[in-house]
């Protein structure tokens, strides 16, 4: 059976300033087209179908369009929510919908409730687990601890429980929406970590065939049987680097796996150029970026006079200026934004704790301040669901 693996499409957001629905109608227009092509069985979609919980009516349109273009092909699609999405809204509509053919999954509790197919081997079970916040889902799967690898684990147990009772010989495939060890992040991911950990491992979709995965941006291969599709688009200049694809996965007669990337259209290439301004203006090695979107870092000591219009007369996509001046780490000078670069909520917290009685929390304080941060981002979550 040849499945077609996307994620993160993120429909209604921006990159810096520039509206991507144009580039996302794009994308959906080629992945129809890969459909057709290539004589796919089945769509597989991994979470974040959304930018957010309620998304703007162009995007909402364009979602529109796409289930009818996809049922119009009569190839099956099975969809899960993500942690950009809000589930209930995702999922209204969901019984209806299943009748052409689009399976939305948002619903935490029919995890083990598979869309069955079947090609000339038998069938193939698509267990949908949407994205499991876990301080929202602990009760449903009974676990005592609000974690990620818990809440995961659980209702992997059920998939596993549920797929022992099918026709000997039944290959599976898991959907899911979530950080796994070894996956590579991006800036432009939200981060979901609980009780300071985010990700879990990959030994938790063991005995299934094939783990389509949502959350991370970058296409990556965790192994054979674990991918990451990636976002179909760029939505931050930390993926600069990525090449933008989807995973054509061919699921053998025996379960076994094959699988050929398959290039998305891209609008623009991004490049991150550093440097002092005039050194930026004058360097014949960045001739090739002057039609890229450009994220430009300053390090001239002074800030130059009106950098943005110097550089856009050259590069006249630059969308982000950064200033970071070439000096010492122990800079008085250094910048607040500066200093706190690459560092956590958490660690910024202990830090001033630090500040303020010239010693760090112990264990039972540092438990407190992940209790505080783990309530302030699921309430963030409820409140946006709510909206």
């Amino acid at each position: 059976m040849r499945l077609l693996h996307t994620s993160d499409w993120h429909l209604g957001r921006s990159f810096h300033r520039v509206n991507m629905l144009d580039a996302q109608a794009t994308f959906i227009g080629h992945l129809v087209r890969t459909v057709r092509e290539r004589e796919v069985a089945a769509v597989v979609v991994s979470g974040d179908v959304y930018d957010r919980a309620v998304p703007p009516l162009a995007a909402v349109e364009l979602f529109d369009d796409a289930l009818h273009r996809l049922a119009d092909l009569g190839v099956p699609t099975v969809m899960i929510s993500g942690n950009h999405d809000s589930a209930r809204r995702l999922g209204v509509g969901a019984g209806l919908i299943d009748r052409a053919g689009i399976h939305l999954r948002t619903d935490p509790s029919a995890c083990a409730e598979p869309v069955v197919l079947a090609d000339a081997h038998g069938d193939v079970a698509f267990y949908g687990l949407p994205y499991l916040e876990p301080a929202l889902v602990k009760d449903e799967f009974g676990v005592t601890k609000a974690g990620h690898e818990a809440v995961l684990g659980a209702a992997m147990e059920r998939v596993r429980a549920d797929l022992a009772t099918r026709t000997p010989g039944t290959r599976s495939v898991v959907l899911a929406h979530a950080f796994v060890t070894g996956g590579q992040a991006s800036d432009s991911e939200r981060d979901i970590t609980v009780g300071g950990v985010a990700a879990v491992p990959s030994s938790v979709f063991d005995g299934v065939d094939y783990a389509a995965l949502g959350h991370l941006h970058g296409s990556q291969t965790l192994d054979a049987r674990v991918r990451y599709s990636g976002s179909p688009l760029p939505y931050s200049f930390s993926e600069a680097d990525h090449r933008k694809s989807m995973w054509l996965v061919d699921l053998g007669p025996d379960g076994d796996v094959t699988a050929e990337r398959v290039d998305c259209p891209v609008p623009r290439a991004l490049a991150r150029v550093r440097g002092t301004l005039e050194d930026l203006l004058a360097d014949p090695e960045l001739a090739r970026h002057e039609d890229a979107w450009v994220e430009a870092t300053l390090t001239d000591a002074v800030r130059p006079d009106d950098p943005m219009a110097r550089l856009c007369e050259r590069f006249p996509h630059t969308l982000s200026l950064v200033f970071d001046p070439d000096r010492a780490p122990d800079d008085p000078d250094l910048s607040y934004a500066q200093r706190l670069q690459g560092r956590s909520d958490q660690q910024i917290a202990e830090d001033f704790v630090v500040h303020v009685r010239g010693a760090g929390p112990d264990e039972q304080e540092q438990a407190v301040l992940r209790s505080a941060f783990d309530a302030v981002r699921t309430d963030d979550t409820l409140q946006e669901v709510a909206r």
